[in-house]
């Protein structure tokens, strides 16, 4: 290439990023603003600059290979959030739900191919066992921000996702097994490529063991931040070229990479400097994604490819929400999991090309069928709100779990055994102070059982079912659950039916202890308040300041804080006082000589 063709190829690599990163500024900008979600955004923003649309850039499959590390890196930090022994424990999940997943959508989708649209049997399967894989770059990042990975439902979501991440090895075998090209001699064959994977798994654990962790220790030891940074980054991108280079998923090679990580001292050091670049490749991934719907072949037969969408999404979601109802899930949850399964994923593409290249299907089937997975999902921001506004609105389900009308009579009632609730249970029981307590979600409930608590299940805000749990001769009723289940309509009734029981509230902040302003309530108490008073406490005294000064600060603010709250639930006007508020301009004058 000669230094003219050089630099235009660099001047357009450069113009083509600042189009990316630019059409995901404002798309994910406007699109959370919407609340639909930033990868809807990035989406979008793709299908504006991509080559179906303005035109703007015309090779997105080139940007897709290298914004896919972005998928290796977030694989990575997903490892390093599971211990292994974690990750043992969620074998029956991955080997059991997971398989069962794969192989039930695989066989009714394809299937559905050959019986209603008359596609052959092997076209059926190379196009039915792809869109059986769901998007584990959607639906991860989902889970993270919603706070789900490490619920019970969450761990079961990301165990299906790993084995669908497994499955890639025998599907490519299953393509190529199928295949009616000439075979190619660069690619193994299907034993092979097992035994491949086999020995890169183990090559990757015991290269964890005798390489990674004594890497990392010699990195630390260093204090280097930027090599830090470097060891990581050489970890994933070698993790994944090799695996790549066996034609195995790179994905699979980036999450082994981070288990064997998982108990190393650096774990969350790594996951800070690795996090950054994380977003940004993802980001472009989505990008590209939405750069490769072919907005033409929509155009043409936009009834069809939108009937194939639909099927798509609700053969998945009906196939994995009757899976999850025989594993033992409740409806809602099941609904939810069905949902947020129901999109083709990305490793569709790579199997899509690969059945191509077999002569399996037709260049035009894969195109189309690639925009089918795009499209679902771009669906999936909205089926997640559907399925919240479904699961708000669906009967409580017979969990088999206790009602408190079985507790014995106690001196307290809790209700909410959250992270908030077991704190406050727990300080009551050591010093034998008999507690009832109430929780809705039955999840949590067997998860306090294998504790050795015993959790009642219930709506605590009921009249009915706190009168069931004793509060007529209750001493105390302690509110402690999320979120704002608890009005002040709620709470009035609750007062007004057990007044001769102490009743203190959890609320999440100012806002909504302004909305119970005026009740005779023994105490409310703000979710953050006391932790970020205790911190800034902390904080003064380490940095020098005295300890009396320290209590002096503290007083005051807790003082000018009650002030302003008075003034703002007074007036409604969450500014009220201001004037109160400490800032750099407005500090504590020092205490003078003779001041007590």
């Amino acid at each position: 290439m000669s230094e003219e063709a050089a630099a235009t190829a660099t001047g357009t690599a450069l113009i083509d990023l600042a189009l990316m990163l630019g059409a995901a500024m404002v798309f994910v900008a406007l699109f959370r603003r919407l609340g639909l979600g930033a990868t809807l955004g990035y989406i979008v923003g793709g299908v504006l600059i991509g080559p179906y649309a303005l035109g703007l850039i015309d090779e997105p499959e080139s940007v897709m290979r290298v914004s896919e590390i972005g998928i290796a890196l977030l694989l990575f930090l997903i490892g390093l959030e599971l211990h292994p022994s974690r990750l043992w424990r969620l074998r029956a999940d991955i080997f059991g739900l997971g398989l069962i997943q794969v192989v039930a959508c695989g066989l009714v989708l394809s299937a559905l191919l050959h019986l209603v649209l008359a596609i052959s049997i092997p076209a059926s399967l190379a196009i039915g066992l792809p869109l059986a894989l769901s998007s584990t770059a959607q639906v991860v990042p989902m889970l993270r921000s919603s706070g789900s990975m490490r619920e019970p439902h969450g761990e079961r979501a990301f165990s299906i996702l790993l084995f669908q991440d497994l499955s890639l090895v025998p599907m490519i075998t299953i393509i190529a097994a199928m295949s009616r090209a000439p075979a190619d001699p660069g690619t193994p064959a299907g034993a092979t490529l097992a035994l491949y994977t086999v020995g890169a798994v183990v090559g990757l654990i015991v290269a964890g063991r005798l390489i990674l962790n004594p890497l990392f220790r010699l990195v630390g030891h260093l204090g280097e931040r930027e090599l830090f940074i470097f060891a990581g980054l050489f970890t994933v991108i070698a993790s994944a070229a090799l695996m790549h280079s066996l034609h195995l998923s790179t994905a699979l090679g980036a999450f082994i990479a981070g288990v064997m990580l998982a108990e190393s001292p650096y774990r969350h050091e790594l996951e800070s400097d690795i996090e950054p670049f994380r977003s940004v490749l993802l980001g472009l991934f989505f990008v590209s994604v939405g750069m490769l719907i072919n907005l033409e072949a929509i155009a043409e037969e936009p009834l069809y490819v939108a009937l194939l969408v639909v099927t798509l999404i609700a053969v998945k979601a009906g196939v994995i929400t009757a899976i999850g109802l025989i594993f033992k899930m409740k409806l809602g949850r099941a609904i939810w999991l069905g949902l947020l399964l129901s999109q083709g994923g990305e490793f569709g593409f790579v199997l899509f090309a690969q059945a191509e290249r077999a002569e399996l299907i037709a260049p035009e089937a894969a195109s189309l069928f690639s925009a089918v997975v795009i499209l679902s999902m771009a669906a999936t921001p909205f089926l997640m709100n559907g399925a919240a506004w479904v699961r708000q609105r669906l009967p409580e389900p017979d969990h088999g779990l206790d009602g408190p009308e079985t507790s014995p009579e106690t001196n307290a009632i809790v209700v909410g055994y959250g992270r908030f609730g077991q704190t406050v249970a727990q300080m009551l029981m050591a010093k034998r102070i008999p507690v009832t307590i109430i929780d809705v979600d039955a999840e949590q409930i067997e998860v306090s059982e294998g504790f050795g608590t015993k959790v009642y299940y219930g709506d605590g805000t009921r009249i009915d079912l706190l009168r069931t749990a004793g509060a007529d001769t209750a001493e105390a009723i302690l509110f402690c659950q999320d979120g704002d289940e608890l009005d002040r309509s709620k709470l009035e009734a609750v007062m007004e039916a057990f007044p001769q029981a102490v009743v203190m509230v959890r609320v999440y902040d100012r806002v909504k202890l302004m909305e119970f302003d005026g009740l005779d309530v023994a105490l409310f108490q703000r979710e953050m308040f006391e932790s970020a008073v205790v911190m800034a406490r902390e904080a003064l005294l380490k940095l020098g300041i005295s300890e009396r000064e320290t209590g002096r600060v503290v007083r005051e603010y807790r003082v000018r804080d009650d002030e302003r709250l008075q003034a703002q639930s007074g007036t409604g006007d969450i500014h009220a006082a201001k004037h109160r508020m400490f800032a750099p301009d407005r500090s504590l004058a020092d205490e003078q000589p003779g001041e007590a």
